[in-house]
């Protein structure tokens, strides 16, 4: 079956929510899983709605390697969606978790390889995340029994209403028993992350190793710690400093050795930092840093075969490191983004070969296979899709730092935009601080293809505390938001004006989350930019630490909490600079944000409309942190567009 056939056959289903009048519409690829032996690959994929305001569901997809015929699931609801697809070890099954809209019920679902014979293993009234096989058959998996909502900071908070935290979800592993799930952790600890330890005799009660803390989920990934689980029992294995979190626990095949990522991160799910290894076979033993002064920052780890490989972000490429020797070892890098579909370097292995999605601005994602650094195509599900702007990394120095950032620019300019042979540029921050913009298809109808489309240039810098040039420079703002991150934009800003034509007189700032901080905090130090549009901000650092679901982020980043050393807040908290402010401001935020609560945003507003600067603020119901439903995400993409017309375009 070819792989164009194959599209066409999405394109039809009425479970992608996708009309036939779309002629070419974009293929996405998430969750890359390939089976121990490199046989047989599963994607979770969907072709993109044309409709506006209009989700479409991810489908199942398996493919036989090399040839990668593509073979579709045959799912038995409309509306479901499956998630976290694992491969059994002989590579003969594949099992997922599926949820239909609307529903709280999750069941685990197995397939065989070619797609038949499709039948649900158990039901589960709960959450269900990170299925993983083991070496002996069984299933593994974190549940939360009775969750009260989905978990994870950035999904929509739930009322606060009755007796605060009088009952708290905790995750924990549990591995599938017949019809039923056995626990395998303690009840009083939450874990994020686990990965099998094997080596134990066939029978034995399983290990494992994961990162875990007691009390609130949300908050308390911060302060979690390494431990090792045997039945319901836990021990610390490694306990972290302040400034240190741990992501990505990756047992070694032979069950001897545990790797993980350490660093200053900003949330779950945004690994970075330096990669560990831990001896199990020692007790007590300390970790050793497998990447010291590395430049660079580690965002994944894979086991192939038999070699550690470290994934990650060097400046502007992805890079990836053997970290199975004394020093990390470089074997391959690209200008394009590769991952497993997520937007960090990440690499997916099996036997003999890896597969990824590769992609960047301008070219839309497509599957690869073979060696690292010797990819070739797989797919060409997206060979027809335009690019939609011109792209090109930019470079320059601030306070001894090396600092990278991209300038995209519109395939031709709308009649009007120049002025005097000059045109406007919006500057966009990206959130964390400890993240990254890595070169992600410019998709159309996207808030930065519109922005283009307007006639504007995008400049998306990668600040002091973001990933890619080492974990001392994703440390360099700690203690000190808005600073010395401020001087790499307005350097960074300065780099752009001497190879592009920009008009400093019709510059704008925006950004969503930290980047929507660092748009309060621009626009009350420099009065530079002309216009602002600040998303999901944070206008008073001494307010918001008793505000937001999740405190446990601000000591490692600050140093101490509000009680200890409210001054080191104060400092960076743009409402005590409020009256500096001349920039017209549009500002927008989830009404169920616990990461960055509406009243951040309501007062900000406030003092803004005080002091007669133009400004305007819209708060989106039902909304977390992040603009999930469609229709929010256009009508906050609108206004913001209108914005920047209305204050740069006069």
């Amino acid at each position: 079956m070819s792989s164009s056939f194959f599209r066409a056959i999405l394109l039809m289903s009425a479970s992608f929510g996708a009309t036939q009048a779309m002629a070419k519409p974009l293929h996405d690829f998430a969750n890359v899983t390939l089976s121990p032996d490199g046989a047989h690959l599963a994607t979770l994929e969907k072709n993109e709605s044309e409709q506006p305001g209009t989700r479409v569901p991810n489908q199942i997809v398996l493919r036989n390697l090399p040839d990668g015929a593509p073979q579709l699931v045959g799912l038995p609801c409309v509306a479901c969606e499956p998630t976290s697809p694992t491969w059994s070890q002989d590579g003969k099954h594949l099992a997922f978790i599926m949820r239909e809209k609307g529903k709280q019920e999750r069941r685990i679902e197995i397939v065989d390889s070619d797609g038949r014979n499709l039948k649900t293993l158990l039901s589960f009234n709960g959450s269900l995340q990170d299925l993983k096989y083991g070496s002996d058959g069984r299933l593994a998996v974190l549940a939360i029994e009775g969750a009260h909502r989905d978990p994870g900071a950035l999904q929509a908070g739930a009322p606060q209403t009755g007796e605060i935290d009088a009952q708290q979800d905790e995750q924990r592993i549990a591995t599938v028993a017949g019809d039923h799930l056995q626990w395998q952790s303690p009840a009083d600890l939450y874990v994020y992350e686990y990965s099998w330890r094997e080596g134990g005799a066939v029978g034995e009660t399983p290990r494992f190793v994961g990162t875990a803390a007691p009390g609130n989920g949300d908050d308390h990934w911060w302060l979690a710690k390494l431990y090792g689980f045997s039945g319901e029992k836990a021990d610390v294995l490694y306990a972290p400093p302040l400034s240190q979190q741990l992501g990505l626990p990756m047992v070694s095949p032979d069950g001897k050795t545990v790797a993980f990522v350490g660093g200053l991160m900003s949330d779950f799910g945004f690994f970075g930092g330096d990669a560990f290894q831990v001896d199990l076979t020692k007790p007590q033993a300390k970790p050793r840093n497998l990447t010291p002064g590395l430049k660079g920052t580690v965002t994944g780890l894979s086991w192939c075969d038999g070699k550690l490989i470290g994934a990650g972000l060097a400046g502007a490429r992805s890079a990836f490191w053997n970290l199975s020797g004394n020093a990390p070892v470089q074997i391959a890098q690209s200008d394009d983004l590769i991952s497993n579909g997520s937007g960090e370097p990440k690499l997916v292995c099996g036997k003999e070969r890896s597969v990824v999605v590769r992609q960047n601005f301008t070219k839309a994602p497509e599957l690869a296979i073979g060696v690292p650094g010797a990819w070739t195509d797989l797919t060409h599900d997206n060979a027809d899709q335009p690019a939609h702007a011109q792209a090109r990394s930019v470079t320059w120095k601030s306070d001894g730092f090396t600092v990278q950032g991209w300038l995209l620019s519109p395939l031709s300019r709308k009649a009007g935009v120049e002025h005097d042979g000059k045109i406007a540029m919006i500057t966009q921050v990206h959130g964390g601080p400890s993240s990254a913009v890595t070169p992600r298809y410019l998709k159309a109808r996207s808030e930065n293809e519109r922005l283009l489309n307007a006639g504007y240039d995008l400049f998306l810098p990668n600040p002091r505390g973001s990933y890619g040039q080492g974990e001392a420079f994703t440390q360099a703002n700690r203690r000190d938001f808005g600073h010395g991150d401020l001087r790499d934009l307005l350097r960074g800003i300065d780099a752009v004006e001497r190879v592009e034509p920009v008009d400093d007189k019709r510059l704008g700032v925006t950004g969503y989350s930290y980047g929507g901080y660092m748009t309060m905090w621009t626009v009350t130090q420099t009065n530079r930019f002309k216009a602002a549009v600040a998303g999901g901000g944070v206008s008073n650092w001494q307010s918001y630490y008793g505000e937001n679901g999740i405190d446990g982020w601000l000591p490692p980043f600050f140093g101490a909490s509000v009680y200890d050393d409210p001054a080191v807040y104060a400092k960076s908290s743009p409402i005590n600079f409020i009256k500096n402010v001349k920039t017209p401001t549009f500002i927008y935020v989830g009404a169920n944000d616990e990461e960055c609560p509406p009243p951040q945003s309501l007062e900000f507003y406030h003092a803004l409309r005080t002091l007669n600067v133009p400004t305007s603020l819209v708060i989106y119901p039902g909304e977390g942190h992040g603009m999930r439903e469609p229709k929010h995400q256009d009508d906050a993409t609108a206004r913001t567009i209108a914005w920047f017309d209305r204050y740069l375009n006069r």
